[in-house]
């Protein structure tokens, strides 16, 4: 795992690229890769890696060449069917320097093209450069788990990993997208291609760009796609159990190979204790595992974590975080999501990371993706049982059936069902909106915009941040069944943007981690897909199919607990007995005033609630850690400039290619 940096000039080809830029870039992402660094330059193109290595720890340096330096490579991934991709090219005549799969990667687009892409079973962003061509090649993963971002700016390409690498180029302006924030306010992330930044974009999961002289263009090689509704052709439902046993262990199988150690998280959940319960059977040995816990016990699922660590029989390392760990840890998880956020959920990742780290691990199989492909969450459960409620709205019994879902949330046990109706009741008879799984969350969460400034809400007028949803949605979306609808809603837009991004790569990457998802294999999301809706969400029972294939395989205690959504305390990080002195700092009248993004009026009588102790909603929750993250992000990135490159990480970042120099031509 890596992070990559570049730029092409592609309407000036007699502009030379600075490696002084290229090396300020690579220097604010360096702990992608502390292992090594590497960069290429050409004529008008420049190429940058810094280096995590896992697979071919000896020879697997960047950028790699190949075809007599014709081809050029920077990337950050895992191909993780590269043994059995190298062993096809060598039969196609292919002759191979190192055993990484970053050489396999390259040699598959010099004879494949971009059709390449379809062949790869991994998590990846590449950047290959065609000399001969004249061609920058872009490419990100299916569903997004690895970030590239890119600028187009005076007539030139800049990609990297993450945003402070771009913003190391003085050509590239630094401003907030009110757009972008009032997507993140509305969908807890900014809608691809959108990221908070004006001019800056990422590359849309599933798609490739292709950078020539003069023009670039971009597009889509793959997408989550499902059959019509009602339209399956898949056998019965227990060959349907056994052939997603196959295809999952294979999943997890090719996941663990690696020239380094493999552990594996366990929150304690179903999904990571069926992670952690295939890689016990395939390597049968001592897995080391890790987990992390809340002082605040309405948070905490230690019990169920200890519980599957000795039915595994793993070497478990277990952390415990306060309120003020994770209020304390917050500024730091800002400085790597780039993008504000509405939670502190990222934060204990971020914490847990720090300790696998601190294990000398590397490498981490988790169970994301499981809620998305196999119908999980209880945004599922909560539409379908809003859409029996509408059949007769005027019921008092059917809302209450929504008291299923969300037992460990205090108010929701003792609400009666004129609070339920007022809660859960937006548009409520609408079924036939195709975005209905989500309007009721997306609602709720865009009041959190009444905080925004006059300034802001002006600039921003009419604009509806839903419409662009709209926009971005599969070609075939309207004949996919309703639990299909919200699988793709939650996966594209969730799960991509927020889950994979903020709470996953940024805050393992932060740590130099890398973290392996075998849910989210294609051929496993594929199969899922045409799984019957029933065979998923069967009645109001989540991800039935995964619980018939786990039985006897996992603790029954785990198998049948109810489903409690991962938490982190909000208010009381903020709050608390040692509240960060940033917060206060943050939220201050004048720096309110200063970024012009929120009312200062509205912002102190919020603060005048939470230090009240009054009883504190969810919407002010994430209100709170909402103007938090932006005020940090405002002065990291935007006012500040916090990461412009050190002079200390400029002389320490070391440059590999031939003779230990620059790779020049």
């Amino acid at each position: 795992m890596c992070g990559v940096a570049g730029i092409y000039h592609f309407k000036s080809p007699g502009k030379p690229v600075s490696e002084e830029l290229l090396k300020r870039m690579l220097s604010v992402i360096w702990y992608r890769g502390p292992d090594e660094s590497g960069i290429y330059l050409g004529k008008n193109i420049g190429l940058g890696s810094v280096r995590l290595s896992i697979i071919d720890l000896s020879s697997g340096q960047q950028p790699i060449s190949i075809q007599n330096e014709r081809y050029w490579i920077v990337y950050n991934g895992e191909i993780f069917n590269y043994i059995e991709l190298r062993a096809e090219l060598e039969k196609l005549g292919y002759f191979f320097r190192t055993t990484s799969d970053t050489e396999v990667v390259v040699q598959a687009y010099a004879h494949y093209g971009p059709a390449c892409l379809n062949k790869f079973n991994g998590q990846f962003a590449i950047a290959i450069w065609d000399k001969q061509k004249q061609e920058l090649f872009l490419a990100r993963d299916r569903v997004g788990i690895r970030p590239l971002f890119y600028s187009n700016h005076n007539g030139s390409i800049s990609f990297c990993s993450e945003i402070k690498g771009l913003f190391q180029n003085p050509e590239i302006d630094r401003k907030i997208s009110n757009r972008g924030l009032s997507q993140i306010f509305t969908f807890w992330t900014t809608i691809t291609p959108d990221t908070p930044y004006e001019n800056i974009y990422e590359l849309p999961p599933g798609h490739y760009m292709l950078v020539k002289p003069g023009e670039f263009t971009i597009q889509k090689y793959w997408t989550l796609a499902f059959p019509p509704a009602g339209n399956v052709s898949l056998n019965g439902f227990k060959d349907s159990v056994e052939e997603l046993r196959e295809l999952f262990r294979d999943a997890v199988r090719i996941r663990l190979r690696a020239d380094v150690e493999v552990a594996a998280y366990l929150s304690g959940g179903i999904d990571s204790s069926v992670t952690t319960a295939f890689i016990h059977e395939i390597e049968p040995g001592i897995l080391n595992t890790f987990s992390i816990g809340f002082k605040d016990k309405a948070f905490d699922e230690t019990s169920y974590q200890l519980e599957a660590s000795a039915y595994f029989n793993t070497s478990h390392k277990a952390f415990t975080c306060t309120s003020e760990d994770i209020g304390e840890a917050f500024y730091d998880t800002i400085k790597h999501t780039e993008f504000p956020v509405l939670r502190t959920a990222p934060t204990p990742m971020y914490l847990l990371s720090k300790k696998v780290r601190e294990n000398n691990i590397k490498v981490v199989i988790t169970g994301e993706g499981a809620d998305e492909m196999l119908a999980g969450y209880n945004i599922f459960k909560e539409a379908k049982i809003r859409r029996f409620w509408a059949r007769q709205p005027q019921s008092a019994i059917r809302p209450l059936l929504l008291k299923k879902l969300y037992p460990y949330l205090p108010w929701m046990k003792t609400a009666p069902a004129g609070v339920l109706k007022t809660f859960f009741g937006y548009k409520l008879t609408e079924t036939d909106n195709p975005l209905y799984s989500h309007i009721l969350r997306w609602h709720n969460t865009s009041r959190i915009q009444n905080y925004f400034s006059d300034d802001l809400r002006a600039e921003l007028g009419n604009y509806d941040p839903v419409t662009e949803v709209s926009k971005n949605l599969a070609e075939k979306f309207a004949g996919f069944g309703d639990l299909a609808k919200s699988q793709y809603l939650e996966s594209t837009i969730f799960m991509s943007g927020y889950l994979l991004s903020s709470q996953g790569d940024r805050m393992a990457m932060a740590n130099s981690v890398e973290g392996r998802y075998p849910f989210l294999d294609y051929r496993v999301i594929e199969f899922a897909a045409k799984i019957p809706e029933d065979a998923k969400l069967h009645l109001l029972d989540e991800k039935y199919i995964l619980k018939k294939m786990m039985k006897g395989k996992i603790p029954e205690s785990i198998l049948t607990r109810h489903k409690q959504a991962y938490r982190a305390p909000i208010h009381t990080s903020f709050f608390g007995v040692n509240p960060p002195a940033y917060v206060n700092e943050m939220l201050s009248a004048p720096a309110i005033n200063n970024y012009g993004i929120f009312d200062a009026a509205k912002v102190a009588k919020l603060m005048e609630k939470f230090n009240s102790g009054a009883a504190i909603t969810e919407v002010e929750n994430m209100a709170l850690a909402g103007i938090i993250s932006t005020q940090l992000v405002n002065m990291m990135f935007v006012k500040d400039n916090s990461f412009d490159a050190s002079g200390d990480r400029l002389a320490a970042l070391k440059l590999v290619g031939d003779k230990d120099t620059v790779v020049s031509t």
